[in-house]
């Protein structure tokens, strides 16, 4: 028998889910308000001691943890071509569980620069031409970095065959260069493993400890992910299955947290009709999207510039709110958890808009061509019509009594038919805030993990209102 605890360090909350591998199951979560600005062991030993409340003082036999703390991982994706290789760097970041800050095409400029010091930018991705296309464009702007004397680490990602000449800009200009394989080798072809496993290294070695969070390493075994690779991890285990242990086929999972709401797909991104041509750079089958604009808490004035006028107008009088009241006094009280049915209204209102947004900017999209033959249509993006599961998991969506009417804002609507969102799928509530940990108990026992998974993600009804 072994016990392990899993942690999550979230932008809002740290949360604990202790496992026993011989009842195959969870034995115990808790949580407390995350303490990184001060001393992040704080918030940790404060839900530990919930946690031992609850099931007695034990032992455990490993403890694992990820983290979206101070800020998560942030990103900066520098490439050629908006549509190619700077859409080609910000997958691979967002696969890798970062947050891209910033996004850049073509040459870079002493503003851009600025801008990426103002961030506090966490890892530089540096990609550019094909292998054996341009490189006069990475040239340049690895030599712009260099110039302006940039400390933050820079992963090169771009045309191999100027690998030599960027690592000689990098050494005569002092920059903290990491080389890997190029994220788009072909034309609309991705490649993302290597660059992913790179900016892993560097979060390992460099970035919790930036960020206060290798502190925690003296009470725990090892913190080993961004919390939203975790959940990539975890997702592309509860869609694929593992060994005998079937999974539950193509889904999309929606994440709604205090700064980001983030949108996984997991699926194939092959056409679903005969009359369908797919364009654009090819889709991975389990797919991540960040909305940084996008949170119940210290996003909420994102989530306001989100919307138009007339979409402020038409909630305020539907819902009898201010919507710009509501969402100031959401950012500037960031530790806020509702305590009576009016807070709780609103923030339905706010985790629609929160979904209804991110579902848009991440599914694929139809665009219609006459042709001779008839009418045919070019698909941008992936096809998730017909998925079966959408996983909702988030405060907003556990504290709510009815969450399917702040989930079902991902569907198929009449309004905006060339957008190819799920058409009448099931939904799942991760009521326990486990996904994240299942990810990392899945580096050390994947199909317990898919197990307790199956086993915890509970059925949402399906409401009228």
């Amino acid at each position: 028998m072994s016990r392990y605890l899993m942690i999550d360090f979230g932008s809002t909350f740290t949360k604990l889910t202790a496992v026993d591998t011989e009842l195959e199951d969870i034995i115990g979560t808790a949580s407390h308000f995350t303490t990184v600005a001060t001393d992040i062991t704080i918030g940790y030993e404060n839900a530990l001691k919930k946690l031992f409340e609850k099931t007695g003082e034990i032992k455990f036999d490993k403890i694992i943890a990820c983290s979206s703390a101070a800020g998560g991982l942030k990103m900066a994706a520098i490439g050629l071509v908006d549509e190619l290789t700077v859409e080609a760097a910000k997958r691979v970041c967002l696969g890798a569980g970062a947050k891209v800050d910033l996004a850049f095409s073509h040459h870079l400029t002493k503003k851009n620069i600025q801008q990426i010091l103002d961030k506090k930018i966490d890892i530089i991705l540096l990609s550019g031409g094909t292998d054996g296309g341009n490189s006069e464009c990475v040239l340049y702007n690895e030599k712009m970095l260099a110039d302006n004397h940039i400390d933050i680490p820079v992963i090169y990602a771009g045309n191999k065959d100027c690998q030599d000449e960027i690592m000689e800009i990098a050494q005569d200009g002092g920059l903290n260069e990491y080389v890997c394989e190029n994220v788009m080798p072909k034309l609309n072809v991705l490649n993302i493993p290597s660059a992913r496993e790179k900016i892993r290294e560097i979060f390992l070695k460099n970035i919790i400890e930036a960020k206060g969070i290798k502190k925690i390493e003296r009470e725990i075994d090892e913190v080993i992910f961004p919390t939203p690779e975790a959940v990539l991890k975890a997702s592309e285990l509860l869609s694929k299955g593992y060994m005998h242990e079937s999974g539950l086929g193509e889904l999309v999972l929606v994440d709604i947290g205090g700064a980001t709401t983030d949108m996984y797909s997991l699926c194939s991104a092959s056409a679903k009709r005969s009359d369908v041509i797919i364009k654009g750079l090819e889709e991975p089958y389990a797919k991540r999207t960040v909305e940084g604009d996008l949170g119940m808490r210290y996003s909420a004035l994102g989530v306001l510039n989100a919307l138009t006028k007339e979409e402020i107008r038409t909630i305020n009088l539907d819902e009898n709110v201010d919507m710009e009241k509501e969402l100031t006094y959401r950012h500037e009280h960031v530790d806020n958890i509702p305590t009576d049915e009016h807070e709780l209204h609103i923030d339905r209102i706010i985790g629609q808009i929160c979904v209804d947004k991110a579902m848009e900017r991440h599914v694929g999209k139809m665009e219609e061509l006459y042709t001779p033959m008839g009418m045919v249509y070019n698909q941008y993006g992936k096809d998730l019509s017909k998925i079966r599961y959408v996983i909702g998991t988030g405060g907003v969506l556990v504290r709510n009594a009815d969450p399917y009417q702040i989930l079902k804002k991902v569907e198929y609507t009449p309004k905006r038919p060339l957008e190819l969102r799920p058409d009448c799928p099931e939904y799942l509530l991760d009521a326990d805030y486990i996904l994240a940990a299942m990810g990392l108990l899945s580096v050390i026992d994947p199909l317990l993990a898919l197990r307790i998974m199956k086993k915890h993600l509970k059925p949402i009804e399906k409401t009228t209102k």
